[in-house]
């Protein structure tokens, strides 16, 4: 199917009545374009599941399927890898949320990478509304490892260290990606957020500002830098996710890299004063 949209863009098939987006089909073959359409980025819904407001990214319906234009889409990731950039510069903390199947296993390799917070599996409501809650989880979760590891389980006896473990094992599936949030996200990532509404819900109203894939299903202008791109392709979201890795780490690269220079020019300026005053 890709692969049909894809010649379709090229314009081999396509005929200018049917293009809703200011594309141009005679331009010269682009790598970032092509890495897209080749990703399935462009591939929404069925037309009757679409939201109005996403009626500006669209490039056209073909078999009753709207095309994402791709040109929005770089457009608008642009836009979101550039705060991405500048919030990692910035050694801000951000937080990933996918729950999806397509995306649990990707968004999980991304994050810990990165060394950053995620949720992957469920998101438990109050996770940033209430987030003394969701630390006091945590710590709870750490403190039956620390026990286990150490043998102290031993002193229990086989029903209360049957109970211990599964109490364990139910707060590592619900809190393990949240162990490095320890204050609140300055940023959230959302792959999905007609499925993780409720992570949205909770980003707004503690004004955390979201970068999100929009789908041809969902309203864009909830998302503070909404990306329009499939958000069901594993492909579409591997391609997103590996962008969103390699801005983060161009950004932390430029802190520190900021950071050193500073660093060394207060060190410059503390020889220089030392060597005045030696003079004196």
């Amino acid at each position: 199917v890709a692969c049909r949209f894809a010649r379709w863009y090229d314009g081999s098939t396509m005929e200018a009545t049917t293009i809703e987006s200011d594309i141009s089909l005679a331009s010269a073959p682009d790598p970032e374009i092509e890495a897209m359409l080749a990703a399935g980025v462009h591939i929404g819904h069925s037309r009757s599941r679409r939201h109005p407001a996403m009626a500006p990214f669209l490039w056209g319906t073909r078999s009753n399927i709207d095309i994402i234009d791709v040109t929005r889409t770089r457009q608008k990731l642009a836009e979101a890898l550039a705060f991405l950039r500048d919030a990692a510069k910035k050694n801000q903390l951000i937080l990933f949320v996918g729950t999806r199947p397509s995306a649990r296993a990707l968004l999980l390799a991304t994050a810990e990478e990165l060394g950053c917070p995620y949720v992957n599996g469920r998101w438990i409501g109050g996770t940033i509304t209430n987030f003394r809650m969701i630390t006091k989880r945590v710590e709870i979760l750490e403190t039956l490892e620390q026990e286990q590891a150490s043998g102290a389980f031993e002193k229990y006896t086989k029903k209360e260290r049957l109970r211990k473990e599964e109490e364990q094992l139910r707060l590592r599936q619900n809190f393990d990606g949240l162990r490095r949030l320890r204050r609140l996200p300055d940023a959230m990532v959302i792959i999905g957020i007609g499925h993780d509404d409720l992570a949205l819900r909770e980003a707004k109203r503690m004004n955390i500002p979201v970068v999100a894939l929009v789908d041809t299903n969902i309203d864009p202008t909830a998302v503070n830098y909404p990306i329009p791109s499939s958000d069901d392709a594993r492909s579409a979201i591997s391609y997103m996710l590996e962008r969103m890795k390699a801005a983060i780490r161009e950004g932390r690269l430029a802190g520190e890299a900021e950071a050193s220079r500073a660093t060394g020019g207060t060190e410059g300026g503390s020889t220089a004063q030392a060597g005045a005053t030696s003079n004196d």
